[in-house]
């Protein structure tokens, strides 16, 4: 099977102060969905930008530093547990995104967002998809999310190590869906998620 090449993007905005904005953690069962924004500062090139995922985690490691260093502007937000609850994954996200963007301390001219929808908004904007692999701005948020996102699973291990959430960051592999079996949930699982829903459900039954 050929591998797909996909398309360069040709963005309507040729200024300087574009702005690329993506989000991670939308199918984890716990934690915060967390988004980043960016301002890449075209005199100060990073080499090996890509999407996240792709990426080593001693290679993110590495980019979220210097792109902390070598960026004209970048934020990160994210939109809780409660609110994922609340309003929907989506629209969680989508509110990650904007807090990251209203965030920037160099506000951007034209915003570029990974996936196939805009929030709503008083930006410029044009989503992209798979634009974490086809905009280096967005990498580069795409790299500051899940740095960020991985390092908070990491410590909430510290405090709950039979949920295995260093190695799983949340996401409901066999690992995480015994323990939620087993130990139950925390104040940190999203409730509304199906595994989750379930396990609340069967507490309800006794």
């Amino acid at each position: 099977m050929t591998k797909k090449i996909l398309e360069p993007f040709v963005s309507i905005y040729k200024g300087r102060l574009g702005a690329g904005v993506d989000e991670v953690g939308r199918g984890p069962l716990a934690g915060d969905v967390v988004a980043a924004a960016v301002i890449l500062d075209p005199a100060k090139p990073i080499a090996g930008l890509a999407d996240s995922k792709k990426l080593s985690e001693k290679r993110r490691e590495a980019l979220f530093s210097e792109i902390q260093d070598k960026a004209l502007a970048f934020c990160i937000a994210r939109a809780s547990v409660a609110e994922i609850d609340r309003i929907n994954i989506l629209q969680a996200s989508l509110l990650a995104m904007t807090r990251a963007v209203e965030g920037l301390p160099t506000q951007p001219e034209h915003v570029w967002v990974d996936g196939n929808k805009i929030p709503k908004w008083r930006y410029a904007a044009e989503a992209i998809v798979k634009g974490d692999s086809r905009v280096q701005a967005i990498s580069a948020a795409s790299i500051l999310a899940k740095v960020t996102r991985d390092r908070e699973l990491v410590a909430l291990h510290q405090q709950y190590p039979d949920y295995g959430f260093a190695d799983h960051k949340g996401y409901p592999t066999a690992v995480h869906l015994a323990a939620l079996e087993k130990h139950g949930i925390t104040p940190h699982h999203r409730q509304s998620f199906g595994p989750v829903k379930k396990k609340i459900e069967q507490l309800d039954l006794f």
